[in-house]
């Protein structure tokens, strides 16, 4: 089990909690998401989920129908178990368990690849998921966390 890897990534879900989160924050975060992905010359789809809808989301040029499918299946598997598609698939491998061969998982519903993230209100608990798709799953969760880390670090109240 890479130890390393999983505190790092449950230190990121500990520290990366808003203080407040509204659809104007969501559209900020998403737009945060595609800035990155320019500077990156790379295509993304970019989902936000709060409130139990989506409030924001993009298809870059050059993505497909496939990246949505990856993202609803991030998505719900951040809302199902709490934690980052990415620890959920390393937590797993960690484990040497095939995530999506899980029993009682309908692996067309759900997936542990990285690029998923909850929405945490601090003090308050999970609301929703930000979901980037259409890069390694390192970078996606990358640049969830990287926006995300952006937002929080200016919250103060």
């Amino acid at each position: 089990m890479n130890n390393e890897i999983l505190t790092e990534l449950l230190t990121q879900e500990e520290e990366l909690q808003f203080l407040h989160f509204n659809n104007a924050t969501a559209w900020e975060l998403g737009n945060l998401i595609k800035v990155a992905a320019e500077k990156l010359s790379v295509s993304v789809s970019i989902d936000v989920y709060a409130f139990e809808q989506v409030v924001f989301s993009y298809a870059m040029p050059g993505t497909s129908k496939d990246q949505q499918d990856w993202i609803r299946r991030k998505r719900n598997s951040v809302m199902r178990f709490g934690h980052s598609s990415y620890y959920q698939g390393q937590y797993n491998a960690a484990k040497n368990r095939d995530f999506e061969a899980i029993p009682y998982l309908d692996p067309k519903e759900y997936c542990a690849h990285g690029g998923s993230f909850p929405i945490r209100i601090k003090n308050c608990g999970i609301i929703g998921a930000v979901t980037v798709s259409g890069l390694p799953q390192e970078t996606d969760h990358q640049l969830a966390i990287d926006a995300i880390r952006h937002i929080v670090s200016k919250q103060t109240h």
